[in-house]
Protein backbone atom coordinates (compact mmCIF):
# COMPACT_ATOMS: atom_id res chain seq x y z
CA UNK A 1 0.00 0.00 0.00
CA UNK A 2 1.05 3.38 -1.05
CA UNK A 3 -0.41 6.89 -0.28
CA UNK A 4 0.34 10.62 -1.96
CA UNK A 5 1.36 12.67 0.84
CA UNK A 6 1.92 15.83 -0.73
CA UNK A 7 2.41 17.60 -4.10
CA UNK A 8 4.93 20.70 -5.03
CA UNK A 9 5.81 22.71 -8.14
CA UNK A 10 7.77 25.37 -9.62
CA UNK A 11 7.30 27.80 -12.70
CA UNK A 12 9.60 30.12 -13.61
CA UNK A 13 9.21 34.21 -13.05
CA UNK A 14 8.82 35.05 -16.89
CA UNK A 15 5.39 35.01 -18.26
CA UNK A 16 5.59 34.95 -22.06
CA UNK A 17 1.84 35.68 -23.34
CA UNK A 18 0.78 35.04 -26.75
CA UNK A 19 1.25 38.94 -28.29
CA UNK A 20 4.96 38.26 -27.63
CA UNK A 21 5.44 34.98 -28.94
CA UNK A 22 3.34 35.45 -31.98
CA UNK A 23 5.51 38.39 -33.28
CA UNK A 24 8.57 36.26 -32.66
CA UNK A 25 6.45 33.61 -34.66
CA UNK A 26 5.01 35.57 -37.22
CA UNK A 27 1.53 34.62 -36.74
CA UNK A 28 -1.54 35.84 -35.18
CA UNK A 29 -2.08 35.74 -30.82
CA UNK A 30 -5.89 34.82 -31.42
CA UNK A 31 -4.62 31.96 -34.02
CA UNK A 32 -2.47 30.69 -30.56
CA UNK A 33 -5.09 30.13 -28.53
CA UNK A 34 -7.55 28.48 -30.60
CA UNK A 35 -5.27 26.25 -31.60
CA UNK A 36 -4.34 25.50 -28.32
CA UNK A 37 -6.28 26.67 -25.70
CA UNK A 38 -2.68 28.60 -24.48
CA UNK A 39 -2.48 32.45 -23.26
CA UNK A 40 0.37 32.47 -21.55
CA UNK A 41 3.29 30.04 -21.19
CA UNK A 42 6.84 30.44 -18.55
CA UNK A 43 10.40 30.47 -20.10
CA UNK A 44 12.82 29.75 -17.68
CA UNK A 45 16.12 32.00 -17.59
CA UNK A 46 19.24 30.87 -19.66
CA UNK A 47 21.10 30.18 -16.32
CA UNK A 48 18.84 27.93 -15.22
CA UNK A 49 18.86 24.90 -15.71
CA UNK A 50 16.58 21.32 -15.32
CA UNK A 51 17.75 20.75 -12.16
CA UNK A 52 17.34 23.67 -11.18
CA UNK A 53 13.90 23.52 -11.51
CA UNK A 54 14.22 19.98 -10.22
CA UNK A 55 15.26 20.84 -7.12
CA UNK A 56 13.02 24.02 -6.24
CA UNK A 57 10.05 21.61 -7.32
CA UNK A 58 11.12 18.82 -4.69
CA UNK A 59 12.31 21.40 -2.03
CA UNK A 60 8.45 23.08 -2.16
CA UNK A 61 7.30 19.78 -1.91
CA UNK A 62 8.73 18.57 0.99
CA UNK A 63 8.23 22.22 2.64
CA UNK A 64 4.25 21.50 2.04
CA UNK A 65 4.56 18.29 3.32
CA UNK A 66 6.88 19.49 6.43
CA UNK A 67 9.37 16.17 5.60
CA UNK A 68 13.19 16.22 5.58
CA UNK A 69 15.01 15.56 2.39
CA UNK A 70 16.94 12.82 4.62
CA UNK A 71 13.73 10.70 4.92
CA UNK A 72 13.27 9.94 1.02
CA UNK A 73 14.73 6.45 -0.16
CA UNK A 74 14.07 6.69 -3.30
CA UNK A 75 13.91 9.42 -5.71
CA UNK A 76 12.58 9.46 -9.13
CA UNK A 77 13.21 12.32 -12.01
CA UNK A 78 11.45 12.70 -15.09
CA UNK A 79 12.73 14.96 -17.68
CA UNK A 80 12.50 14.77 -21.58
CA UNK A 81 14.76 17.66 -21.97
CA UNK A 82 17.78 17.01 -19.93
CA UNK A 83 21.16 19.14 -21.26
CA UNK A 84 23.30 16.11 -21.65
CA UNK A 85 23.10 12.47 -22.19
CA UNK A 86 24.32 11.26 -19.55
CA UNK A 87 23.59 11.30 -16.35
CA UNK A 88 20.43 12.44 -16.36
CA UNK A 89 19.12 15.10 -13.96
CA UNK A 90 18.34 12.32 -10.84
CA UNK A 91 21.61 12.20 -9.89
CA UNK A 92 22.48 15.33 -9.80
CA UNK A 93 18.71 16.39 -8.26
CA UNK A 94 20.14 14.35 -5.69
CA UNK A 95 23.23 15.70 -4.56
CA UNK A 96 21.38 20.01 -4.65
CA UNK A 97 18.80 17.87 -1.67
CA UNK A 98 21.96 16.76 0.19
CA UNK A 99 21.05 12.66 0.46
CA UNK A 100 24.19 11.23 -1.28
CA UNK A 101 24.03 7.26 -1.47
CA UNK A 102 20.34 7.57 -2.13
CA UNK A 103 19.41 5.55 -5.05
CA UNK A 104 18.02 8.25 -8.34
CA UNK A 105 16.64 7.07 -11.41
CA UNK A 106 15.92 8.60 -14.33
CA UNK A 107 12.47 8.39 -15.85
CA UNK A 108 13.75 9.89 -19.34
CA UNK A 109 9.69 9.80 -20.51
CA UNK A 110 8.35 13.20 -22.03
CA UNK A 111 4.95 13.95 -21.17
CA UNK A 112 3.77 10.59 -19.37
CA UNK A 113 7.11 10.53 -17.22
CA UNK A 114 5.81 11.64 -14.15
CA UNK A 115 2.79 9.32 -14.43
CA UNK A 116 5.24 6.57 -15.05
CA UNK A 117 7.31 7.69 -12.15
CA UNK A 118 4.14 7.83 -9.51
CA UNK A 119 3.34 4.20 -10.29
CA UNK A 120 6.65 3.09 -9.80
CA UNK A 121 7.11 4.84 -6.93
CA UNK A 122 3.99 3.70 -5.38
CA UNK A 123 5.28 -0.47 -5.92
CA UNK A 124 8.50 0.50 -4.54
CA UNK A 125 7.47 2.70 -1.31
CA UNK A 126 7.31 -0.78 0.23
CA UNK A 127 10.62 -1.23 -0.19
CA UNK A 128 12.19 1.79 -0.01
CA UNK A 129 10.48 4.29 2.27
CA UNK A 130 9.30 7.16 0.85
CA UNK A 131 9.56 8.04 -2.22
CA UNK A 132 10.31 11.59 -3.86
CA UNK A 133 8.68 11.78 -7.90
CA UNK A 134 9.71 14.80 -9.19
CA UNK A 135 9.29 15.83 -13.19
CA UNK A 136 11.23 19.37 -14.29
CA UNK A 137 11.19 20.47 -17.96
CA UNK A 138 12.80 23.42 -19.72
CA UNK A 139 11.02 22.66 -23.12
CA UNK A 140 11.80 26.65 -24.24
CA UNK A 141 15.57 25.42 -24.80
CA UNK A 142 14.36 23.00 -26.81
CA UNK A 143 12.06 24.86 -28.91
CA UNK A 144 14.85 27.94 -29.34
CA UNK A 145 17.18 24.92 -30.15
CA UNK A 146 16.69 25.11 -34.05
CA UNK A 147 14.43 27.64 -36.16
CA UNK A 148 11.33 27.67 -34.67
CA UNK A 149 8.02 25.75 -35.78
CA UNK A 150 5.46 27.87 -35.03
CA UNK A 151 3.67 24.58 -35.01
CA UNK A 152 5.23 23.34 -32.05
CA UNK A 153 6.89 26.43 -30.61
CA UNK A 154 3.13 27.90 -29.21
CA UNK A 155 2.48 24.85 -27.53
CA UNK A 156 5.65 24.59 -25.01
CA UNK A 157 7.08 26.02 -21.57
CA UNK A 158 8.97 25.09 -18.25
CA UNK A 159 7.95 23.96 -15.26
CA UNK A 160 8.59 21.47 -12.42
CA UNK A 161 6.55 19.32 -10.51
CA UNK A 162 7.09 17.05 -7.34
CA UNK A 163 5.16 14.53 -5.59
CA UNK A 164 5.87 12.82 -1.96
CA UNK A 165 4.79 9.11 -2.15
CA UNK A 166 4.65 7.86 1.42
CA UNK A 167 4.02 3.91 2.23
CA UNK A 168 2.17 4.77 5.36
CA UNK A 169 0.25 7.95 5.48
CA UNK A 170 -1.21 10.06 3.18
CA UNK A 171 -4.03 12.68 2.16
CA UNK A 172 -4.68 9.96 -0.74
CA UNK A 173 -4.50 6.19 -1.03
CA UNK A 174 -2.91 4.89 -4.62
CA UNK A 175 -5.75 2.05 -5.66
CA UNK A 176 -4.67 0.99 -8.88
CA UNK A 177 -2.62 1.56 -11.97
CA UNK A 178 -2.22 0.60 -15.55
CA UNK A 179 1.27 1.30 -17.79
CA UNK A 180 1.45 0.79 -21.46
CA UNK A 181 3.85 1.59 -24.28
CA UNK A 182 3.76 1.33 -28.22
CA UNK A 183 7.01 2.12 -30.02
CA UNK A 184 5.50 1.39 -33.38
CA UNK A 185 4.93 5.22 -33.82
CA UNK A 186 7.83 6.47 -31.93
CA UNK A 187 9.13 8.53 -35.15
CA UNK A 188 5.77 10.71 -34.90
CA UNK A 189 7.03 12.38 -31.55
CA UNK A 190 10.45 12.45 -31.10
CA UNK A 191 13.50 14.37 -30.45
CA UNK A 192 16.73 14.13 -31.16
CA UNK A 193 20.30 15.96 -30.24
CA UNK A 194 20.98 18.74 -32.03
CA UNK A 195 17.18 18.45 -33.91
CA UNK A 196 14.58 20.18 -33.83
CA UNK A 197 11.15 18.53 -32.12
CA UNK A 198 9.49 16.58 -34.62
CA UNK A 199 6.14 15.58 -34.16
CA UNK A 200 3.16 14.69 -36.43
CA UNK A 201 0.27 16.21 -34.37
CA UNK A 202 -2.78 14.92 -35.95
CA UNK A 203 -1.25 11.13 -35.36
CA UNK A 204 -0.33 12.28 -31.86
CA UNK A 205 -3.75 13.47 -31.08
CA UNK A 206 -5.60 10.88 -32.82
CA UNK A 207 -3.93 7.91 -30.32
CA UNK A 208 -4.26 10.36 -27.22
CA UNK A 209 -7.44 10.38 -28.14
CA UNK A 210 -8.37 7.08 -28.01
CA UNK A 211 -5.40 5.63 -25.89
CA UNK A 212 -6.30 8.08 -22.81
CA UNK A 213 -10.12 7.11 -22.24
CA UNK A 214 -9.42 3.68 -23.17
CA UNK A 215 -6.68 2.87 -20.27
CA UNK A 216 -8.69 5.38 -17.23
CA UNK A 217 -11.62 2.69 -18.43
CA UNK A 218 -9.30 -0.05 -17.61
CA UNK A 219 -8.28 1.17 -14.27
CA UNK A 220 -11.73 2.07 -13.08
CA UNK A 221 -12.86 -1.33 -14.43
CA UNK A 222 -10.68 -3.08 -12.56
CA UNK A 223 -11.75 -1.25 -9.34
CA UNK A 224 -15.16 -0.98 -10.08
CA UNK A 225 -15.68 2.37 -10.27
CA UNK A 226 -17.67 4.15 -12.87
CA UNK A 227 -16.32 7.50 -14.58
CA UNK A 228 -19.21 9.52 -13.31
CA UNK A 229 -17.96 8.67 -9.67
CA UNK A 230 -14.19 10.20 -9.89
CA UNK A 231 -14.07 13.78 -8.52
CA UNK A 232 -11.27 15.10 -10.33
CA UNK A 233 -8.62 13.87 -13.44
CA UNK A 234 -5.85 15.45 -13.67
CA UNK A 235 -4.06 14.62 -16.62
CA UNK A 236 -0.96 15.82 -18.72
CA UNK A 237 -1.69 19.50 -20.11
CA UNK A 238 -0.90 18.83 -23.57
CA UNK A 239 -3.44 20.77 -24.88
CA UNK A 240 -7.34 21.95 -23.85
CA UNK A 241 -8.68 20.53 -27.17
CA UNK A 242 -7.39 16.81 -26.11
CA UNK A 243 -8.75 17.56 -22.24
CA UNK A 244 -12.12 18.00 -23.46
CA UNK A 245 -12.22 15.32 -26.12
CA UNK A 246 -11.44 12.58 -23.40
CA UNK A 247 -13.78 14.22 -21.41
CA UNK A 248 -16.15 14.08 -24.30
CA UNK A 249 -15.27 10.12 -24.74
CA UNK A 250 -15.64 9.48 -21.04
CA UNK A 251 -18.96 10.71 -20.68
CA UNK A 252 -17.90 13.06 -18.08
CA UNK A 253 -18.32 16.90 -17.37
CA UNK A 254 -15.09 18.83 -18.60
CA UNK A 255 -15.00 20.63 -15.52
CA UNK A 256 -14.24 17.61 -13.36
CA UNK A 257 -10.59 18.10 -15.80
CA UNK A 258 -8.51 20.43 -14.12
CA UNK A 259 -7.17 22.19 -16.26
CA UNK A 260 -4.49 25.32 -16.00
CA UNK A 261 -2.60 24.49 -19.62
CA UNK A 262 -3.87 28.62 -20.32
CA UNK A 263 -1.06 30.24 -18.09
CA UNK A 264 1.39 27.46 -18.35
CA UNK A 265 1.55 25.73 -21.62
CA UNK A 266 2.49 22.28 -22.22
CA UNK A 267 5.21 21.58 -19.84
CA UNK A 268 5.68 17.96 -20.67
CA UNK A 269 6.14 15.68 -17.86
CA UNK A 270 6.14 18.23 -15.08
CA UNK A 271 2.77 19.48 -16.33
CA UNK A 272 0.84 16.60 -14.43
CA UNK A 273 2.31 17.14 -10.78
CA UNK A 274 2.34 20.93 -11.45
CA UNK A 275 -1.44 20.64 -11.90
CA UNK A 276 -1.82 18.35 -8.93
CA UNK A 277 -0.22 20.77 -7.14
CA UNK A 278 -2.32 23.40 -7.71
CA UNK A 279 -5.70 21.28 -7.71
CA UNK A 280 -4.83 19.51 -4.36
CA UNK A 281 -3.79 23.61 -3.00
CA UNK A 282 -7.25 24.98 -3.92
CA UNK A 283 -9.08 21.70 -3.54
CA UNK A 284 -7.52 18.75 -2.32
CA UNK A 285 -8.09 15.21 -1.40
CA UNK A 286 -11.56 14.62 0.48
CA UNK A 287 -12.31 11.15 2.19
CA UNK A 288 -13.68 8.22 0.08
CA UNK A 289 -13.25 10.37 -3.11
CA UNK A 290 -11.22 8.69 -6.02
CA UNK A 291 -9.64 10.76 -8.50
CA UNK A 292 -7.67 9.64 -11.68
CA UNK A 293 -4.11 10.47 -12.76
CA UNK A 294 -3.59 9.88 -16.58
CA UNK A 295 -0.82 10.50 -19.24
CA UNK A 296 0.51 10.17 -22.41
CA UNK A 297 4.00 11.16 -24.07
CA UNK A 298 6.46 10.48 -26.82
CA UNK A 299 7.28 6.35 -27.05
CA UNK A 300 4.38 6.46 -27.08
CA UNK A 301 3.99 5.66 -23.58
CA UNK A 302 0.53 6.51 -21.67
CA UNK A 303 -1.06 5.66 -18.07
CA UNK A 304 -3.53 6.45 -15.02
CA UNK A 305 -3.10 6.23 -12.00
CA UNK A 306 -6.53 6.14 -9.07
CA UNK A 307 -5.90 7.19 -6.40
CA UNK A 308 -8.85 7.55 -3.32
CA UNK A 309 -8.77 10.32 -0.59
CA UNK A 310 -7.34 8.98 3.18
Amino acid sequence: MAFLREFGRYVPARVVGNPELAQLLGCDADWIFNASGIRERRWADSSESVVDLADRAARDCLARAGADAGEIGLLLVSSGSSERRFPGPAAETGARLGIPGVPAIDVPLASAGSLFAMALGAQLSGSYGRVLVVAAEKMSAVIHDAPLDRNTAILFGDAAGACLIDPHEGSARVVDSRLHSDGACAADLRLEFNQPLHMKGPVVIRHASQKLPAVIREVLDRCGQPAASIEAFLMHQANQNLIVRVAQALETAPEKFFSNIARYGNTSSASMLVAASEWNESAGFRTGSPVVFAGFGAGFHWGALLAIGS
